[in-house]
C-alpha cells in the first residue's frame, strides 16, 4: 500500500498494491499501522454507503461542530470523489482535490477534518462506502454549492442529478466565521 500526500499535503491518496490470480483478487485497503505512518492516525467509529446512479452529485457537506475525518472508496462502478479547504486561516482555503475512485482502481481517498465533501457518480452506477472518525451529527451540518465558480470544480458530468438540499446550499464566499472552520 502506498499513501501519497495530494496537492493539499492533509490529504492523502491511498493506493493498495493487488495480487491478482485466476481466482481474482486481495488487497489490504487499511492498515492502521501505516496509516498512523503517513499521519492518519484517527478512529473510525462510523462506516457509511451509498448508492447513486449515474449523474449523481452529492456535495458539497461537512459537518463544522462535530467534523468528521473521512476515508472514502468506491467498491463498485466509479465516481470522481472531491474535497475543498474550508479551514479560513490555511493557505489552501477554498482550493480542493479530485482523484478518481473505482472498483477497478481501489484506490481511497483520506479527507481530514476542515474539508468539505462531495462527488459524482461517472459510471452507470456507483457504490461509494466512506468511514467516518465521528457520527453524523444534523445540528453541525453545512455544506457548499457544487457549483461555486470560485471554487469551479469540473465534476465530469452535465445536468447533475442533485438533492434538493444540495441544490440551495450557499456560496463559499458567503459562508461565515461562525460556518468554517
Amino acid at each position: 500500500m502506498e499513501i501519497i500526500s495530494s496537492q493539499i499535503p492533509e490529504i492523502k491518496i491511498i493506493v493498495p498494491k493487488i495480487f491478482a490470480d485466476n481466482r481474482g483478487y486481495f488487497l489490504e485497503s487499511f492498515r492502521a499501522d501505516l496509516f498512523k505512518e503517513a499521519g492518519i492516525d484517527i478512529d473510525f467509529i462510523q462506516d457509511n454507503i451509498s448508492k447513486s446512479s449515474k449523474g449523481t452529485l452529492r456535495g458539497l457537506h461537512y459537518q463544522k461542530e462535530q467534523p468528521q475525518a473521512k476515508l472514502v472508496k468506491c467498491i463498485s462502478g466509479k465516481i470522481l470523489d472531491v474535497a475543498v479547504d474550508v479551514r479560513m486561516n490555511s493557505e489552501t482555503f477554498g482550493q480542493y482535490v479530485a482523484t478518481e475512485l473505482s472498483e477497478e482502481n481501489h484506490m481511497q481517498m483520506f479527507i481530514p477534518e476542515g474539508f468539505a465533501h462531495g462527488f459524482s457518480v461517472l459510471s452507470d452506477e456507483a457504490i461509494v462506502c466512506y468511514k467516518c472518525s465521528s457520527y453524523y451529527h444534523k445540528e453541525s451540518e453545512r455544506g457548499i454549492r457544487w457549483d461555486d465558480s470560485k471554487i469551479n470544480i469540473e465534476w465530469g458530468i452535465e445536468s447533475p442529478i442533485l438533492s434538493d438540499k444540495d441544490k440551495n446550499h450557499p456560496f463559499l464566499e458567503s459562508l461565515t466565521e461562525k460556518d468554517l472552520f
